[in-house]
């Protein structure tokens, strides 16, 4: 009796911390969590099940406009001219009427927390010409995450034939859109807020993702349903250093959707153990301007953590120098460290400056540009 008593607590206590025998999300058809950093998996169900998945097709949206924007190419304050095409998308939609101009910024904001399907193919109009050149962009980069379970046929995620991904390629672009595209939370953590706010008809946004008003640290990041997908999300929070990535795919309700996701979410801030390396501020190099001779400190921007304590940890630094131009302000991101662990990486954080460093003043650049003259510099 008293052995039968043991191997039954073993089971309560100790079997849902070493494996996925504990059923987090029985009414998904799939699911995963991951830490964003190492892109560790958690807890997974059915990962590399191709299924529908409705809105969650934006976040690769999402990627290519902030890859634009991050080249140069477009910027916020771009104002778009809604196309009839993109003002007859149904479903999700902001209602944009044919020939109303809108800015990128509010365009995103209405992707972000609207899921508005005529915003996300006036973005795509206005990048690639036409939604199906924009869709080879998503399709490329699928194909650069070397996503084995994906192929887009539309920005949507409207359901159609040969459309489709898995819970694992999912979050692989979660991790993508938030490590390599941050300024997207500011746009997903969005709860409520106004289109057209000064004009006659101002628009009411209420975020589909409605973790982000009630579960702690949510500030992301898409949901999704449609008749084939179900109800979707990928969900996004951060608690004491610690990011995970949560996707669940086809459940019945958004309260059931919700409700599991949360679970998933609960099990890895309960499971996982942050251990930080370097706190913030923490000075890794020095980068001399070449414009001035001045030394630049350059250093964490946040505490640099890992999930596990290893002992073959390795530190590599990639450091943007074109970046460091003046002016330069502190919390510019310059570059950032990447820790590996056996040649992989498992963590990342980004590099900054810690002090404003203003243009030169003209008689200072008149003093250094004839000094060098004077030692033959030039």
């Amino acid at each position: 009796m008293k052995r039968m008593i043991i191997v039954l607590l073993f089971c309560l206590f100790l079997v849902p911390k070493f494996g996925y025998s504990l059923e987090l999300i029985p009414n998904a058809k799939s699911g995963i969590l991951i830490e964003i950093n190492s892109g560790k998996i958690i807890y997974e169900k059915n990962k590399d099940l191709r299924v529908s998945i409705a809105s969650l097709t934006k976040m690769v949206a999402q990627i290519v406009i902030f890859e634009e924007i991050e080249k140069g190419k477009i910027s916020l304050d771009d104002i778009v001219t809604v196309s009839h095409n993109a003002s007859s998308f149904g479903g999700s939609q902001i209602y944009l009427e044919e020939g109303e101009k809108m800015s990128v910024r509010d365009l995103i904001k209405g992707i972000s927390v609207a899921s508005g399907n005529d915003a996300t193919v006036a973005m795509a109009e206005y990048i690639s010409g036409s939604e199906e050149k924009f869709v080879v962009r998503m399709n490329d980069v699928a194909k650069r995450l070397k996503l084995k379970n994906t192929h887009f046929v539309n920005c949507t995620g409207l359901d159609e034939d040969n459309h489709y991904s898995s819970s694992y390629d999912l979050a692989i672009i979660a991790r993508e859109l938030v490590l390599m595209h941050p300024k997207i939370l500011e746009f997903s953590s969005i709860y409520e807020d106004y289109l057209r706010k000064d004009t006659a008809n101002p628009f009411w946004l209420v975020n589909t993702n409605k973790l982000i008003n009630f579960y702690e640290g949510a500030d992301g990041l898409k949901t999704g349903h449609t008749d084939n997908a179900g109800y979707c999300l990928a969900s996004t929070a951060k608690r004491n250093n610690l990011r995970l990535i949560g996707i669940v795919l086809g459940e019945k309700d958004s309260k059931i959707r919700n409700r599991e996701m949360m679970d998933l979410l609960d099990y890895g801030f309960q499971s996982i153990k942050i251990n930080c390396i370097y706190k913030k501020g923490k000075i890794v190099d020095n980068v001399k301007i070449e414009l001035t001779g001045e030394n630049v400190s350059i250093a964490l921007k946040n505490d640099l953590c890992v999930i596990e304590e290893k002992d073959d940890i390795k530190y590599k630094y990639l450091i943007n120098k074109n970046k460091i131009k003046l002016p330069i302000k502190a919390g510019d991101v310059v570059g950032n460290i990447e820790v590996l662990s056996k040649n992989e990486i498992i963590a990342r954080e980004d590099l900054t400056v810690l002090d404003d460093i203003n243009k030169m003043k003209l008689i200072e650049f008149l003093k250094y540009s004839l000094l060098n003259f004077i030692l033959g510099v030039f």
